[in-house]
């Protein structure tokens, strides 16, 4: 050798293990949507693809919540997103007021 080691297993590297919430490319812990489903005893049984479609469904629920409230945001020259705004949000688009129609969101002072 001419001055330099090498190592037996240098070439070899650790696999990098990714969570399942990685893997469906998640935001949502799927393991607390699954603890959740089967502490709240909804159904006798659960595929194991339920926490998967019931997370993907919170984020784009939450994720078209939060663009519509952010465009009643810049509406009124805001930076910042208010409970207020994402009540205008709801009540503003058809399909969430009528999803929504029962809910309230709390910091919101409504009028009767």
């Amino acid at each position: 050798m001419t001055g330099k080691r090498r190592h037996r297993n240098c070439h070899r590297r650790r696999k990098r293990v990714n969570s399942r919430c990685a893997q469906a490319r998640l935001r949502f812990p799927k393991s607390c949507m699954n603890h959740l489903l089967r502490e709240g005893h909804y159904s006798h049984r659960l595929s194991s693809s339920t926490p998967d479609f019931l997370a993907a469904i919170l984020e784009y629920l939450i994720s078209s919540i939060l663009e519509l409230a952010d465009n009643e945001a810049r509406n009124d020259c805001r930076k910042r997103i208010t409970p207020q705004d994402v009540d205008m949000a709801v009540c503003n688009h058809p399909e969430l007021s009528r999803l929504f129609r029962n809910a309230s969101i709390s910091q919101v002072n409504k009028m009767p």
